[in-house]
């Protein structure tokens, strides 16, 4: 399992690198877009679509939202801040819901158990995660701000890993998932603080506007986000009794799974780094 999971690691971060470096903007839209619709497929069945019919209407619905999306945004011309601001600021209110249901559950079931609510949550969560990231490739150094937001995440990731392995004796969501905990939280943003001061480092000279503190509210936020995420998803799949979302990637799960924290932390970051000035 672990030589399997590594292997697949190693190919999804070589196809993300040579995409990033070598498509053009309006095919890593389509390319990106494919993924988001792969996941849209496995949240059907977590939402209570079990036909393929009515799974396959489903993704073609986030489909429809993403065409809107690309054409509200003017991702075909010269996307601007003042167009996709209010996406970004719609997408971090629902990761702050999201957050409140989190905390809140099994209670918070009965707001949005329903088929038809968690439909509503699958298409907030993956369409405006994907423009978020079309909108981050669109910017100035566009893929340099794509991967450092998976940076972020990841550094998040393995920072609550291992601080969680050694220290975690305290329950983060107990109900929701059970293996996280305060200390391996802590352990993740200590590590998202070391990564933004190297980050704020390495920053370009035609950034020296942005100071430390805004680098780090920007990367602490992002990692504190990929969090919300992973609980938020973890928690429909707990209602929904699954384990995974899916089993398209050989020891990672399904697509979704690999998703759930990127979904959250795009939309903070681009926001985020439009309030600093980027």
């Amino acid at each position: 399992m672990l030589r399997q999971r590594v292997i697949t690691g190693l190919i999804m971060v070589a196809g993300f690198l040579a995409a990033i470096a070598f498509v053009p903007l309006v095919g890593l839209a389509v390319v990106f877009g494919v993924i988001v619709c792969l996941g849209g497929w496995e949240w059907a069945r977590l939402a209570g679509w079990s036909s393929t019919a009515a799974r396959a209407l489903y993704v073609l619905v986030l489909v429809v939202c993403m065409g809107v999306l690309y054409q509200l945004c003017d991702f075909g011309g010269t996307p601007e801040s003042q167009k996709v601001q209010p996406f970004l600021g719609l997408a971090c209110l629902w990761w702050s819901v999201a957050l409140l249901w989190v905390k809140a559950y099994p209670a918070s079931g009965v707001l949005w158990g329903t088929v038809v609510m968690r439909s509503l949550m699958g298409l907030l969560m993956l369409a405006l995660a994907w423009m978020s990231a079309i909108f981050l490739l669109s910017l100035s150094r566009g893929g340099m701000l794509m991967v450092a937001m998976v940076l972020v995440v990841a550094t998040a990731d393995i920072g609550a890993y291992f601080a969680g392995k050694t220290f975690g004796k305290h329950k983060l969501a107990p109900a929701v998932s059970p293996a996280k905990t305060w200390e391996g939280f802590w352990g993740g943003v200590l590590a998202c603080l070391l990564l933004s001061i190297l980050a704020w480092y390495l920053l370009p000279v035609q950034m020296a506007h942005i100071g430390f503190g805004s680098v780090a509210a920007v990367v602490l936020v992002t990692g504190v986000a990929s969090v919300v995420g992973d609980l938020t998803v973890s928690m429909v799949k707990r209602e929904s009794g699954v384990k995974d979302s899916g089993n398209l990637l050989p020891g990672h799960g399904g697509v979704l799974d690999r998703l759930d924290s990127l979904c959250a932390a795009a939309p903070v970051f681009a926001l985020g780094l439009l309030l600093v000035g980027w």
